[in-house]
């Protein structure tokens, strides 16, 4: 039993370590490191090196420690999961709005539509491709993820971001750490926000709690 209570704490221990270093883009000095989880800078060193092995950390002697490339292959692999949780949501949006609903991630410093749901029952709605990328400022799923990145609820809309003569309104997921994300719909023409956002605020919301 202490074996496993000792493996634990290990455990434990090098989590704190990589979340730390995620919380910090400019990398976190192996004394600001220690000090924070409260061990010796030997101990530090050791947590690092096999985070290193993992390739879930890089350490340079001398420098800081910061993410390594093996972060990405995880959050990657993730993308689905949180694709899955979203597709009933996005499909009853796309039903109710009669507008073509979407999954947006940051991705690269892009806007990544994650996952596309078109509405079965209209005659005409935007063509919005799954993996399709464009920057976060240039329409509402992007714009919904930088305004969750300065703590801003709500939602966003926007007039022509991708395509001409479409409309979006997007809100972000909200609570869930290291994913920045929204939820939006796109259409031909005018949505009337009154109405389209509180229920678009609701899907990220939605979509927030069942992934906690």
């Amino acid at each position: 039993m202490e074996r496993a209570t000792e493996t634990a704490q290990t455990l434990d221990r090098g989590l704190r370590l990589l979340t730390l270093v995620a919380e910090h883009p400019g990398g976190v000095s192996i004394s600001a490191a220690a000090q924070h989880l409260s061990v010796g800078r030997t101990v530090v060193y050791r947590l690092a090196a096999t985070l290193a092995a993992h390739g879930l950390l890089h350490h340079d002697p001398g420098g800081p420690l910061r993410l390594g490339i093996g972060v990405l292959a995880l959050a990657r692999r993730a993308q689905p999961l949180l694709a899955e949780a979203a597709s009933p949501i996005l499909r009853a949006l796309a039903e109710d709005l009669g507008a073509t609903a979407h999954l947006t991630v940051e991705d690269g410093g892009e806007a990544l539509a994650l996952l596309v749901v078109e509405p079965s029952w209209t005659a005409l709605h935007v063509a919005y491709r799954t993996g399709s990328r464009h920057p976060l400022s240039a329409a509402a799923g992007g714009q919904a993820i930088l305004a969750g990145r300065r703590g801003e609820r709500g939602w966003t809309s926007s007039a022509g971001g991708f395509q001409s003569g479409a409309y979006g309104v997007a809100a972000p997921i909200l609570g869930i750490d290291g994913l920045e994300a929204s939820v939006g719909v796109v259409a031909l023409g005018t949505l009337d926000d009154t109405t389209t956002g509180p229920r678009v605020l609701a899907a990220a919301t939605a979509l927030a709690t069942s992934m906690r």
